[in-house]
């Protein structure tokens, strides 16, 4: 009796691991699925919408301008940050407010990016910290999931008894 239920807990005890093995490659090789808050991306993105990160772009350095990134914040390490990639590394930037009179500009210096929100209005990017490491990049936005009709889905889902 007791080498049965030793058998069957070693057992379950093994599959969990190796699931968790998997998932935690998928999750950090292949991609993630991110819920983005903020206004900094509007109307693009809004608050609360779902997002599928993809990590493979980024390994295999195929980030290009135009593409929206999910970064680590270059102040907080724990926050993840969204926004567009405007410029890499040997372009010329504006680095002013889209108000300012007199334009400034700036290189984008090796082995950076420069990210910017598509509500320039509102948005804290790369005309306030500059241009941050490649590195802190996790990965590229490939997809969007509604967020209303994913929130929906889910309770629906979840309350079903």
């Amino acid at each position: 009796m007791f080498r049965q239920v030793l058998g069957k807990t070693l057992g379950f005890v093994g599959y969990t691991i190796q699931y968790g093995c998997i998932a935690h490659c998928a999750f950090e090789y292949i991609g993630e699925f991110v819920v983005c808050s903020g206004p900094s991306m509007e109307p693009t993105i809004v608050n609360h919408d779902i997002v599928f990160n993809e990590r493979m772009s980024r390994h295999l350095c195929k980030i290009e301008k135009g593409d929206i990134v999910i970064a680590k914040s270059p102040f907080d390490p724990h926050m993840n940050i969204c926004k567009r990639v405007v410029g890499l590394e040997g372009d010329k930037v504006c680095t002013g407010a889209p108000s300012d009179l007199f334009k400034t500009h700036t290189y984008v210096p090796k082995g950076h990016v420069w990210l910017e929100g598509d509500n320039l209005t509102n948005s804290s990017d790369s005309r306030n910290y500059g241009p941050i490491p490649y590195a802190l990049i996790r990965g590229r936005v490939c997809l969007k999931v509604i967020g209303e009709v994913f929130w929906l889905l889910f309770f629906f889902f979840t309350n079903l008894n």
